[in-house]
């Protein structure tokens, strides 16, 4: 499979611009040493920080629809023919990429319906609907099942959550973002940590990070209860998990059974690792960015600053970016992580 070029990343971000946000780099001083950060300086981490190590935070929460999926959606339906745009589209997700789907279609006049998992937070299904879009929720092991008819039924055009290269290049500008701000801050970025499911996000900014910063680190974190992402990077072959595991975990925007063909590609040619983090670690990170970050930020969208905070003796550098991904959860989950 062809992977993604600079070329194509950089006409996907002529395509979104006015669209998506340009979300910044945002320096984390509170997180150079963790006393007074996390409720326990148990965790695995603790031992490895010290003077010199630091954090910014590329908070994609804030897109406007509260997530980087707008970022691909709005690239691959931007790039439609006008006799596509007329037959609609159908997509499938636990939520972000369903209302990043719904948001793109309403700014660009086209028809669109999402299958969504009848376990997908609330907020996510009413903020989809909002956007006008035809919501279909369905158990979740007919969700990947049930486009693939419609599309036969009623001649949709299929928008995947991530094994498409528009998809791919559209979420790859959060990449070149980094790339560019990193250069006019003078920042000495040497690792970047990035969310892992289906593989959209990762693979995109892992090509523009590695084409546009060769010398720069990218580690790609997940649940340890949905790590089939990291069990294929370390056997070397993309492998699956069944749903009944990867739904267990609270992140509920990471639960993807298996890499995507195309991302996996990406993955062998640009990360360099990809390591798990446990549902204690993503559930306090999620109190910590609202705490001292000052961002709201779905189990999802803190991943990756949970292995900053909690798992340093296995990431290397000292100068550190994490993607918060997504900031769409449920405020009575949000209210309970906090108070935990």
């Amino acid at each position: 499979m062809a992977l993604v070029t600079l070329d194509e990343l950089r006409e996907a971000q002529r395509r979104i611009a006015g669209v998506a946000v340009r979300t910044p780099l945002l320096p984390c001083p509170w997180a150079d040493r963790p006393e007074g950060v996390l409720r326990s300086s148990s965790n695995k981490g603790g031992g490895g920080r010290g003077a010199g190590r630091s954090l910014h935070l590329k908070p994609e929460n804030l897109q406007p629809t509260g997530a980087f999926k707008l970022r691909g959606a709005y690239n691959r339906l931007a790039a439609l023919t006008p006799e596509e745009r007329a037959r609609g589209v159908v997509a499938q997700s636990s939520g972000n990429h369903a209302q990043a789907v719904a948001y793109a279609a309403r700014e660009l006049g086209i028809k669109a319906v999402i299958v969504m998992p009848d376990t997908s937070p609330a907020v996510k299904v009413e903020n989809t609907r909002s956007y006008g879009a035809e919501v279909i929720l369905v158990d979740m092991t007919q969700r990947d099942d049930l486009p693939a008819e419609l599309v036969e039924r009623h001649g949709y055009v299929w928008v995947p959550p991530y094994d498409d290269p528009y998809i791919i290049a559209g979420q790859g500008t959060t990449g070149l973002e980094i790339s560019d701000d990193a250069a006019a801050l003078d920042l000495d970025l040497q690792t970047v940590l990035v969310p892992v499911s289906g593989g959209g996000l990762i693979s995109g900014v892992a090509t523009a990070l590695k084409l546009t910063m060769p010398g720069v680190r990218v580690i790609g974190v997940e649940p340890a209860l949905a790590g089939d992402a990291a069990e294929s990077f370390r056997a070397g072959e993309r492998r699956a998990w069944a749903h009944a595991d990867t739904y267990r975990t609270i992140a509920d925007g990471l639960r993807t059974t298996s890499l995507g063909e195309l991302p996996w590609e990406h993955v062998q040619a640009y990360v360099d690792d990809i390591i798990t983090v446990s549902e204690e670690e993503i559930a306090e990170s999620v109190a910590v960015l609202a705490r001292r970050g000052r961002l709201v930020a779905e189990p999802s969208g803190a991943v990756a600053t949970a292995a900053y905070l909690f798992h340093a003796e296995e990431l290397p550098g000292s100068r550190f970016a994490a993607i918060v991904s997504g900031g769409n959860l449920e405020p009575s989950l949000l209210a309970r992580l906090l108070a935990q």
